[in-house]
């Protein structure tokens, strides 16, 4: 797996983390917090939880499954992106648009964004 491969997976597991961490078990959430988050080895998050490698790597694994299954019922991560899309376009239509209906604009915009 390429470099780019890795860190975007990565960063879609975090992504998805933030969204469902609540439905993951407590010993599911610590083991992803560690390795996704704060970048421990499978080696180091064994040490800390007296455990072999593999079963770390295991955890690991079925906690990113978990994630997907997750998003691919409820496709939170997946509506975020979306919304995130058409407010950038919309972004970009007000920028054309004449300068008092642009800065309505971008108030409303600035507050649904708030609104998550």
């Amino acid at each position: 797996m390429t470099e780019d491969r890795i860190l975007e997976k990565t960063n879609r597991i975090n992504l998805l983390f933030d969204f469902y961490e609540p439905m993951l078990t407590d010993k599911q959430q610590a083991v992803l917090k560690l390795y996704f988050h704060d970048d421990y080895s499978l080696g180091e998050i064994a040490e800390q939880f007296k455990i072999s490698r593999q079963a770390v790597y295991e955890h690991v694994k079925r906690a990113e499954q978990m994630l997907e299954e997750y998003e691919s019922k409820l496709l939170l991560l997946t509506r975020h992106e979306r919304r995130l899309k058409l407010l950038s376009e919309a972004e970009e239509l007000l920028l054309q648009s004449p300068g008092d209906l642009a800065d309505r604009a971008a108030d409303y915009m600035r507050r649904i964004v708030h609104m998550e």
